[in-house]
């Protein structure tokens, strides 16, 4: 019997480490050769790895959640076989350790023969600095080094591999800085340690597609400077297009909500405002205006919000874009998205249907420009021609980037989406 380390390979896209997404097997299960290990998140896709080896299962070395670095120990397996695994052409799947950051030193290629499965194959991205890879440890670690205001590469780790763990962390408060404590100490009173009564904490991990969303939020958030534009619109005409459609044509081409006719708006504006159909690279300083149009729909899905894109809506017809939505949003929902499906819009609608309120401030899916959303309908009196009428109403509550979509182009955007939906009939007219 041998005991194989099992090391997280090269799995490309330049990365230097991954988070656990989920895994197969636990300690004291028996695997066979090619079973599925662990599931890996990257920046585009999951990746399932699979076991090199037959074997018994003696020690998973990270959580679910936790990051790895490539080259750290994954887990151990008991093997009968006393040599290491070979694919065709010499090793297989054992990538090289992480070579600790030199000037001038690359970490040696990963093994042509290294077996992983990717459920999508997304173009790759940028590739990362390999020589500056992060230090192995989990994101506890990482969070208290925070905290006490310690740069992980500085700390020598204890643990498999120069893994950094909890009791590699020590400094003192001359060190650190009195505000570097206030962390810890703010989180100790949270628990209830300085006030009365108890409270239950329940600590949640964010892991997998829930952290991917955070992660790309607060990015968005930080880097993209906002601006605002709402616009009240009269819906009336276009709901009692929308029902009539429906009872017409429901059975045979399927229902519409308002989202397909929204699409259409876009469709129909956006030749004019080319700067809000854009995508911003902003390190390399770089806007691309698309002739495309690949409208981006949010959807809650139990994995938290994902944005499926509808490719080349304007070659759709109404009930095909409807038809599309629905889909994707199945899609989404049941995990059966590929990346393909979840990258490439170019601009984004979000709705909270019913839920929608009366005002949002949406956040801009990166690197669009651009994002619309849809607060829900509702009948209130206004006035028409100086008389008090009941009308449906609902607000376009939108978002642009400032960098590339000015003030002024922005409103005048959201207007004239406003006149195509308050007069649905222009929607087929011909430009």
């Amino acid at each position: 019997m041998a005991l194989f380390s099992f090391k997280l390979p090269d799995i490309g896209e330049g990365i230097a480490e991954s988070e656990i997404a989920a895994w197969r097997v636990k300690a004291g299960d028996t695997i066979t050769e090619d079973q599925p290990l662990v599931d890996m998140l990257t920046e585009k896709a999951a990746v399932e790895i699979p076991s090199p080896v037959s074997g018994k299962v003696i020690k998973l070395h990270a959580a679910a959640g936790d990051k790895v670095a490539v080259g750290s120990v994954l887990v151990d397996i008991e093997t009968s076989s006393t040599a290491l695994p070979a694919g065709k052409g010499g090793p297989a799947v054992v990538a090289p350790a992480v070579i600790p950051a030199k000037a001038g030193i690359q970490p040696p290629p990963a093994s042509p023969d290294a077996r992983v499965r990717r459920h999508d194959t997304p173009a790759a991205p940028k590739a990362a600095a390999f020589h500056n890879p992060l230090p192995a440890a989990a994101p506890s670690v990482r969070r208290k080094a925070r905290e006490l205001g310690l740069d992980l590469h500085t700390v020598q780790g204890s643990g498999r591999g120069g893994r950094i763990l909890h009791d590699d962390l020590s400094v003192t408060p001359a060190q650190a800085g009195v505000h570097d404590l206030v962390p810890a100490i703010l989180d100790s009173r949270i628990r209830g340690n300085d006030v009365g009564g108890e409270d239950q904490i329940t600590p949640i991990k964010i892991i997998g597609m829930r952290r991917k969303i955070a992660e790309s939020m607060e990015r968005s958030k930080r880097r993209i400077p906002h601006f605002a534009y709402v616009e009240e619109l009269d819906v009336t005409e276009l709901e009692a297009l929308r029902l009539h459609l429906n009872e017409v044509y429901g059975a045979t081409r399927g229902k519409l909500t308002l989202l397909p006719f929204l699409v259409r708006a876009l469709i129909k504006a956006v030749p004019e405002f080319p700067q809000v159909n854009c995508t911003y690279d902003d390190e390399a300083g770089v806007a691309t205006r698309h002739t495309a149009l690949h409208v981006g729909i949010a959807t809650q899905t139990p994995n938290g919000l994902m944005v499926p894109v509808v490719r080349h809506a304007e070659r759709l017809d109404l009930w095909q874009c409807a038809n599309e939505i629905a889909r994707l949003a199945q899609a989404a929902r049941t995990s059966k998205a590929t990346v393909k499906e979840l990258t490439g819009g170019t601009l984004t609608i979000t709705s909270l249907g019913k839920m929608g309120g009366i005002v949002s401030t949406p956040i801009i899916n990166a690197p669009e420009v651009g994002i619309i959303g849809v607060n829900k309908m509702i009948e209130r009196p206004v006035v028409r021609n100086g008389q008090i009428a009941v009308r449906l109403m609902m607000n376009l509550s939108s978002s642009f980037d400032h960098r590339i979509v000015d003030g002024y182009d922005a409103a005048s955007f959201i207007q004239r989406l406003k006149t195509f939906l308050e007069h649905p009939a222009t929607l087929y007219m011909p430009h």
